[in-house]
Parts: structure tokens; sequence; C-alpha cells
């Protein structure tokens, strides 16, 4: 669906099994929570199974939210957010709009910038997976890739009230008049 390919799947699907029969590809329960009919190259099975434990510090990304690398809201759905309540209010959700970015740690969301900068949406409560991507974030700032931050809400709430905070200035965000401002 994400690639509106005409026919959807079913019409993919016909040249997959027939590229299994050939042995082109392999099919395969690859990626949890997806369905179970996913195909893969030999040699892409082959370096799965070879991940037997995963490297020891973990990788950190920052993308924009529509990038085609970023799975969220494309092939996986947004995850729920720790100690956010599904009573229906509208709010801050994530989403894959322009000038938005994401940071994810081994893959996993951790953080979701909206556009401008201004409002952040965490999706884990661990304080090392927490800094790893307000770490990532500044260095993206740093670069250049995002010009400015002045973040004033994390997770519906003030910044300096957040748990994030410390996380933030800990990575070179300092305090302004409204929140937490770093500059590239």
């Amino acid at each position: 669906m994400a690639e509106r390919i005409p026919g959807g799947f079913a019409g993919a699907y016909a040249v997959l099994k027939a590229m299994e029969e050939a042995g082109r590809c392999r099919r395969g329960y690859f990626v949890d929570g997806l369905g179970g009919a996913q195909f893969g190259a030999p040699g892409a099975v082959d370096r799965l199974r070879g991940l037997v434990e995963p490297a020891r510090d973990p990788q950190t990304v920052v993308l924009a939210a529509a990038d085609p690398a970023n799975p969220y809201g494309a092939a996986l759905a947004w995850p729920d957010r720790p100690g956010a309540e599904p009573d229906g209010r509208p709010g801050h959700r994530p989403g894959r709009k322009a000038g938005a970015v994401v940071a994810l740690v081994d893959g996993e969301l951790t953080l979701y910038v909206e556009k401008g900068g201004r409002t952040l949406l965490t999706f884990t409560e661990d304080r090392d997976r927490l800094g790893r991507a307000a770490d990532a974030l500044a260095l993206a700032v740093r670069d250049g890739a995002l010009g400015r931050l002045a973040v004033e809400k994390a997770d519906g709430e003030a910044v300096l009230d957040s748990p994030l905070a410390q996380a933030l200035t800990a990575a070179g965000f300092r305090p302004s008049i409204r929140g937490l401002r770093l500059q590239g």
C-alpha cells in the first residue's frame, strides 16, 4: 500500500512466488508485526540470521519523518507513547509530515520533533535512549541539518518540566525564556 502499486500486494505476490520457486528469493517471517508473506533476497536473509545479538553501542539516526528510511507511519504503525492516555482528546500526534524529524535508536522510534521544533514527543522512558536521541538531535543542529531548535513543549507539557529536559540540557541545549534552545 505504501508503494501505491496497482493491485497492491496481491499483484506483486504472483511475481514474488515465481521468484521463490526459481530460487531467486526466500519467503519467511522477517519483520515482526508485518504479515506472514514476506520475501527477501537469499543474501539478505543470511545476513539477518547472522545478527544473533545486537551491536553493543546502539545506533542512533535522525531522519526526516517522511524519509523512506523511516518505517513508522508507512510499513509500521506509530507506536504508543508511554504514559499517553488513549482518551480521544486531540493533541500532538506523529505523522509523516514535511519538516518533522524522528530520532531512532537501534531502529526504535525514540523522539518525534514536530515541524519548527517547538514540540517533541517521546516514545520511551529509558533515560539512556533519550540521551542518545537528544545527542543525535543536537549533532544534527550543529551540523546545520536542522537549523536552530527552540523546544517549548515535550509530551504536551512545558519542556523544562519534562524528563526530557535533562537529556536535552546534557546534549547542549540551553534554557531560554520559553524552553530550551540550541543553535547550529
